[in-house]
């Protein structure tokens, strides 16, 4: 992975060079490519800007708070907007594609171990690809993920590639749906009689083309073109149709004025072969100002239209049709806007008075905007983030906030700080530009039944960097950062906590394992949780703590290992990691003097011999097993037992102290099973 890595940016680099000219080229042939009521990536950038991400992605850790939260740094991409998808299968399993450069469009970054690393496979497009990237799983685990495409600077429809592997790989790239601009995709994870259909919007001008794939991806073709919509943001969803799972197929499309959009909500009951108006709404307005034309806060070009959902579980709320989206209040441009929820019961025909999302003091004072939703299709529970100015006095920073509905949309729980740092609005450093500046126009959220992954695009380090993090999720720290142990017979403690949870009630399990194992001897891990006798290596409450004991015997091979200490949830999300140190030392009196194999059990004869006060034991152990070393007296009783544990294979010496004995004559015996010896030693004072 990390030699393709390495590949694919040099890749990048020089793609991206040598369009430069064709990209100044192509700003003169095609001016209406930036007009304000299409969502594209600036054309400048798509084509004249050769910024290449830095670093080796799979190589960064977890930005981690004081507090002991994370942020998963996947690294720095050309661009914004990410889609993030979430494998029904296994929740470990997550696919976060974010806009690139260069004619390739995106850059789909995949983790198999909840985000603790990413790395990135690309598909071969076989073509130019212009970005705005959308991904969705089936039931069957498989992934679409789709960008848009097109020759020169026109954009004519999109690409989907398919994988059988999450990401890892990339089995097929088909042609997908048609249009000029803003595309959106989702699959029927339902065990329904339209299972595992694949549907794609797209933005053609003054319509919503509709495409679906009913073969696993193989081909997908154009249904019907939905009206009116002539502003960007058209989505589809899967919801229940009464008992038939995957039965209503919705699409929210987007008309009239750039600042008093129209939502037109239409349902299909045939799979998205027809579909029928439920209902028009004009329920938004202005988001931040008005700067040439675009939504604008601190002249970061923000995303005006809709995020839709439905309920596919078998709770209270199944079948419900949910709608998200940001708008001012009080209505106008020059306002400050804020996350508004809507519900319908009735299949979009009718639906609920808004339902304020984020929850600061006094929202006129601040800023909210960039939605993403989910609704989770086994809990019901509608999970929600945006970027949010409630912490930064003077409103020109921002950082991600995140919340969820477990009552349909009628309230929403807490709201809880997901990013960990402030960002800058209008990021000066950042390669977006323009007025007002291009800084990616979404987020994204997807969940299972315990938690849910929220991605965003983030500037704290001066550019576009890719960052994620569970909510609801844990903190988790871990002490000491180094502790010692000798090799042999030896215990040390690490302390593991919880100090505070944002919204999470499940249990945290804990595991540690070494990074890389000591070549001889054996270290044994067990958590002790003080406050429970029935599951050591979990905590059930918080803020709550156990202890990691370490045992190390048979002579461990010295040196500096990390100890990897993870904490998961039911499902194996959220996942946290810490890493400590542990230091491996002869302890005193015993040399490992080599790891060679003997091939024989040896005593040998003590050096100096007569002694005073201290003499070297040395023997030879040619099989892994429990050694005893005593000293005895003259008369038989035993003086002192110096070693009685499990040695790996090799040759060891023992120094041994006579301090604390009277001169004489001493006898040392060594015993392992299928071998004893015993030796003289002299002891003169």
């Amino acid at each position: 992975m990390k030699n393709f890595t390495k590949l694919f940016l040099l890749i990048t680099g020089i793609v991206c060079g040598v369009l430069l000219f064709q990209g100044q080229d192509a700003t003169q042939t095609n001016p209406d490519w930036d007009s304000p009521i299409l969502d594209r990536i600036p054309l400048n950038l798509v084509y004249g800007h050769s910024f290449v991400p830095s670093g080796t992605e799979t190589d960064l850790p977890p930005v981690t708070s004081a507090d002991g939260y994370d942020n998963y740094n996947m690294g720095f991409t050309a661009f914004g907007e990410v889609h993030m998808s979430m494998n029904p299968n296994n929740p470990l399993y997550l696919f976060a594609a974010f806009n690139s450069t260069g004619g390739i469009g995106t850059v789909p970054f995949v983790t198999s171990n909840g985000g603790l690393t990413w790395g990135y496979v690309n598909p071969s497009w076989g073509a130019t690809m212009f970005g705005d990237p959308a991904g969705a799983y089936d039931s069957l685990g498989n992934l679409y993920h789709e960008n848009m495409t097109g020759t020169g600077t026109t954009i004519t429809g999109t690409r989907i590639a398919k994988s059988t592997s999450s990401g890892y790989s990339w089995a097929s790239v088909v042609q997908g749906n048609s249009g000029n601009d803003k595309n959106w995709l989702c699959a029927d994870q339902t065990g329904g009689p339209y299972a595992n259909y694949i549907y794609s919007t797209m933005t053609n001008f003054s319509s919503c083309n509709f495409a679906r794939s009913t073969d696993n991806g193989a081909t997908f073709n154009i249904t019907t073109a939905l009206t009116p919509h002539n502003l960007p943001g058209a989505m589809p969803c899967v919801g229940p149709n009464g008992s038939i799972q995957g039965g209503s197929v919705y699409v929210v499309t987007n008309a009239g004025g750039a600042f008093s959009p129209i939502y037109g909500f239409f349902r299909s009951t045939d799979g998205g072969q027809t579909f029928t108006t439920q209902s028009t709404q004009a329920f938004a307005n202005c988001v931040g100002d008005n700067v040439g034309g675009r939504h604008s806060v601190h002249n970061m070009r923000t995303r005006p239209y809709p995020f839709i959902a439905a309920d596919n579980s078998y709770g209270s709320y199944r079948g419900r049709l949910y709608l998200i989206y940001a708008s001012n209040n009080p209505a106008g441009c020059g306002n400050k806007s804020d996350i508004f929820c809507r519900y319908s019961t009735d299949f979009g025909v009718s639906w609920s008075s808004e339902v304020t999302v984020n929850d600061d003091a006094n929202t006129q004072n601040n800023y909210q905007w960039h939605p993403a939703m989910w609704c989770d299709k086994t809990t019901g529970k509608l999970h929600v983030s945006w970027m949010d100015t409630r912490n930064t006095p003077t409103t020109d920073s921002a950082e991600i906030y995140a919340t969820f509905s477990t009552n349909g949309g009628a309230s929403f729980m807490p709201n809880q700080k997901l990013s960990n740092a402030k960002m800058k609005i209008d990021c000066l450093t950042c390669p977006g530009g323009g007025t007002p500046r291009y800084q990616g126009d979404y987020n994204s959220v997807a969940s299972n039944s315990i938690t849910a992954m929220h991605s965003w695009t983030d500037f704290r380090q001066g550019g576009f960097g890719s960052f994620a993090g569970y909510m609801p999720d844990f903190a988790m720290k871990t002490r000491p950062a180094l502790d010692t142990l000798t090799n042999f017979a030896d215990t040390t403690y690490y302390w593991v906590s919880i100090p505070s949870v944002k919204l999470y009630t499940s249990y945290a399990k804990f595991t540690a394992a070494f990074q890389t194992p000591p070549g001889g001897g054996t270290v044994t891990f067990t958590f002790l949780n003080k406050t429970s006798n029935t599951v050591q290596d979990s905590l059930t409450s918080y803020p709550d703590s156990l202890r990691l004991r370490v045992i190390a015997s048979g002579g461990v091979t010295t040196g500096l290992y990390v100890i990897q200490i993870k904490g998961t949830g039911p499902n194996g999300t959220p996942v946290h990691q810490r890493d400590v140190q542990l230091r491996v030392i002869n302890p005193i009196g015993i040399i490992n003097l080599s790891n060679e194999i003997p091939n024989r059990f040896y005593l040998y004869q003590n050096f100096p011999n007569p002694f005073n006060p201290k003499t070297n034991i040395r023997f030879d152990i040619a099989k892994s097993g429990l050694v005893k070393l005593i000293v005895y007296d003259i008369t038989g009783r035993q003086v002192a037992e110096l070693i009685n544990e499990d040695f790996a294979p090799g040759k060891y010496m023992f120094d041994y102290d006579g301090t604390n004995i009277a001169s004489g004559i001493y006898f040392y015996r060594l015993e392992t099973p299928g071998f004893t010896d015993i030796k003289k030693m002299i002891l003169v004072k």
